[in-house]
Order: C-alpha cells, then structure tokens, then sequence
C-alpha cells in the first residue's frame, strides 16, 4: 500500500524533502547554498536516463531549495535596531487589545516595511486607534524577546508572522498623523484596506446588538478576530475540543463556497461562476488577514474549482502537498507555525483514513474520528491536553459554525434579525459550557517531541496494517481521494 500511496501522490515526497530542508536550514548557520543548489539541480537533469536515481537527486535537489529559502527568510528578518531612541512613522494594522499596563497594536514602519508589535501607554487615545491609522513615533526598538513557555517560542511565533522587533511607547512620545502610503507595496495597501473593511464589518455587528461572548464567538468564527475571546471561553473551546471553529479554516470556507455555489447560476456559465467564486474566496481570505490556515483552505479551493472544470481528481495527497508547497515557498517559516501543522495534518488524516473507514462510519463521525486522530498527538504537544467529547462536540459545533455563518450574511441585510444571531452563538457557549463541566472532558498530557513523533509513527503503522487487513476481507476503500 506504501508504495501505490506514494505513486499516486508524487508531491507528496517532493514537499518532504523541501520541509525537511526547511529544518536543517533552520539549524544550519549563514552559508553560500546557492551554488550547492545549482550542482544538485545540474546533477539531477544530467540523470534522466535513470528514473529511480533522478527521483533520489529530485528530493536531494528540494532538500537543498528549502534550506535554502529558510536561510533567504531569516536574512529578511534579521534587522540591526539603532541602540537609542528613533523617530519613525507607521500605521495601525491591527485593533487595539487591551493589557494590564498597556494597548497593544501591529504596526507596518512606512519606511522600511518592518512590522513590529507596538505597546502604547494605557489611555483614552491609545484606546480609540482603528486600523489605518498613521502614528509618528518617538521610541527604542528592540529585537524579538526570547521567552519560551512550554512548548511555546515566542520568538519563533513572532517571525512566523513577520515581526522584526517590539517597542513600548509612552503616551507623550507618538501622536497621531496623516501618513503617505506610497511607499507600501500594492499588496501591503490591498492587505491594508481589507484590514479597514474588517473593522467596518465588526462595528456593523457592534451597533445591530451583539456583544458579550456572543459577538465574541461570531466575530471568530465569521471575520477571524479573536481579540474578544475571553480567556474564559478560549479555556471551554480547548477542553471541549471545539477551538479548530474559532479559527477560520478549510470548515469556514467551505460553508461560504456551497453557499456561493448554490447562488450561482447553471452549468451554461460554469467557468465564469468558478472564477467568481475563486476571487470571492480570495477576498474573503484577504478580509480576514490572511492565516495560514486560511490561506491553505483558499489554495485547495482554488485548485478543486480548476479541476471541476476539466472533471479531474480533485481532493486528494498530491493537491495537498501542492498546497503546502506554494505556501512554504512563500513563507518557510510557515512550517513552524502550529496552525500550518494542524491544519495539514488534520487534512492529510482525512484523506488517508476516510476511505478506508468506508461505509463502516457515518460520514460526519468518519471525518471527525479521522482529524482527531491527526492532530491528538500535536494538541497532546503543544496544549497538553486531549477533548475525551470530541465526537460529541463536532456534533454540536459543526452544525451550529453553519447556521452562524449563514445568519451573519443575513444579519449584515437584514439588521433586525439579530437577535437570532445572538441567541445561537450564546446558546453555543453554554451548552459547550455544560460538556467542559462533565468529569474527565480533558485528559492532561505532556508528551515530548520525541515521543510524539514516535505516536505517528505508530499511527502510520497501524494505517498500514488496517489498510492489508480490508484488502484481505475484500471490500478495498476506494482509492478516488488519492
């Protein structure tokens, strides 16, 4: 079975390699790879004679290209802050989150396009920033801190997104200011002004009437802004197993692509409708700031309305890995980030267990029982613990993600109907409230690094055998997501 996995999904040994070349850049110090790139490269066309030994030299060739990328990314990254104080000018990419001495905010330096996490005394103006806005500033910039916790790397977490420093700012040392965007690259301003629109979106959802917990959870789950989660109700999320609906991913998108697939018209204007349905997904991914797991959601969206059109495989290990590997291109940093991990990896476990599940299971325990199964010994790692009410969860939470991604389209029209809004996000807290209450909802676990990879490998292992075992009782699960 390995060895047809592998046949049928080529990318997926190519993607492999390139993130295993990703960690040893990662661990390499600054060294010239390019010219190694370029031998391996020539060495690779020069073996085309010999099939097996060009498909050693292909992964040999992408091991080289992610370290390489990997070295390129923390060059980006690497900047010589001057030792005093400076004067810059920014603008406000994120909303005011209060802490207990401070307003924090993202900020993009207008002059050399640095993001940096911004810590503004506490007062009445730093309180009333919006996105967009422009900020001239007086103050110290200082490198990533390296504070761990756990499992947690602050620093590592702050490069994933792109931060190159922090700096904390009194309030008699900014002010602010109508600042040019010109500098800024299209893509900075086009992320900018969906940024803006977000913002409106949120106060449009303000003003019809939700707030508490409830604006909390739509907020979340319909513009991916969690700065209104309470730890409170993050802590009843993670024991229940219900977080992965508060962070936009492939779920989320693809209720809004039926949604929009159902408005469309018929089969007459087929290719038009999927090339509009692709610009909406893709505005959508921009309105919400673009996540990782937004992001891989809207690059196998795309790829399946492509091949809808040509009636191809769609689904599948290879659309996967191409997945992963356009976004680890752009960003290799991404590798490391545990949104990218869980995402992935609850995917690739519901292609690869689902079918062989077959009709044994209902298909929404079938999917819930596979991702589980991925992404338990990464939530294990990572959060120390494991959601015993999963299923029980998924039942509840699945259903309920829909019904208020639906109603916020309609509250957003129809602003009177609100309330119905409202009274499901809140009817959804409490009854998750009730299950985080039952006995043993949580089991408390900190496994290694060591010992989790050692999880998958007898996770894998175990796929093998159940894989033989259904060949052997003569009902194969269908091969047609491979």
């Amino acid at each position: 079975m390995e060895n047809k996995l592998l046949e049928n999904a080529p990318l997926v040994k190519v993607v492999v390699s390139l993130m295993a070349g990703i960690i040893v850049g990662d661990m390499l110090p600054m060294m010239p790879l390019l010219p190694v790139f370029l031998c391996v490269l020539a060495v690779t066309l020069l073996m085309w004679r010999y099939e097996n030994l060009q498909s050693v030299a292909l992964c040999g060739c992408f091991l080289v290209l992610g370290a390489l990328m990997m070295q390129r990314q923390k060059e980006t990254l690497s900047v010589d802050w001057p030792e005093g104080e400076v004067c810059y000018e920014a603008v406000v990419l994120s909303e005011p989150v209060e802490k207990p001495k401070t307003m924090a905010v993202d900020i993009l330096l207008t002059g050399n396009h640095r993001k940096l996490k911004c810590y503004l005394y506490k007062d009445e103006r730093s309180r009333g920033l919006c996105i967009g806005d422009g900020l001239r500033i007086q103050s110290r910039i200082r490198e990533n801190s390296d504070w761990r916790q756990g499992t947690f790397d602050y620093r590592r977490y702050l490069e994933v997104h792109g931060f190159t420093g922090s700096t904390f700012v009194p309030s008699w040392k900014w002010q602010k200011a109508e600042i040019s965007l010109r500098n800024l690259s299209r893509l900075e301003r086009t992320r900018l002004y969906f940024l803006k629109q977000r913002s409106q979106l949120l106060e449009r959802f303000a003003s019809h009437g939700l707030d508490g917990e409830p604006y909390a959870v739509v907020a979340a789950m319909t513009l991916g802004d969690k700065s209104a989660l309470t730890q409170e109700l993050k802590d009843v999320y993670a024991v229940t197993g219900a977080s992965h609906v508060l962070a936009l991913s492939g779920l989320h998108l693809g209720i809004i692509y039926m949604l929009l697939s159902l408005m469309v018209v018929g089969r007459r204007w087929r290719m038009i409708s999927q090339i509009l349905i692709i610009l909406a997904i893709w505005a959508f991914v921009f309105l919400v700031g673009m996540s990782v797991s937004v992001m891989r959601s809207a690059v196998m969206l795309t790829t399946y309305a492509l091949l809808t059109l040509g009636r191809r495989e769609k689904m599948s290990l290879n659309t996967l890995a191409f997945t992963a590997m356009i976004l680890l291109m752009v960003n290799p940093l991404s590798l490391f980030d545990v949104g990218f991990q869980m995402s992935f990896v609850a995917v690739a476990s519901i292609l690869l267990w689902v079918p062989l599940f077959g009709r044994r299971l209902w298909s929404l325990v079938a999917v819930s029982c596979a991702a589980q199964i991925g992404v338990a010994p990464l939530t294990a790692y990572y959060f120390g613990r494991f959601s015993t009410y999963f299923l029980l969860t998924n039942f509840i939470v699945i259903p309920a993600a829909t019904v208020i991604l639906w109603l916020a389209l309609v509250v957003l029209i129809f602003p009177s109907l609100a309330y119905l809004l409202l009274y499901v996000a809140g009817l959804l807290n409490k009854v998750l409230a009730m299950i985080a209450t039952i006995p043993g909802a949580s089991i408390s676990l900190h496994p290694t690094m060591l010992q989790t990879v050692m999880v998958y490998v007898i996770i894998f292992a175990v796929y093998l055998l159940m894989g033989k075992v259904v060949r052997a009782g003569g009902s194969s699960p269908s091969r047609r997501g491979w």
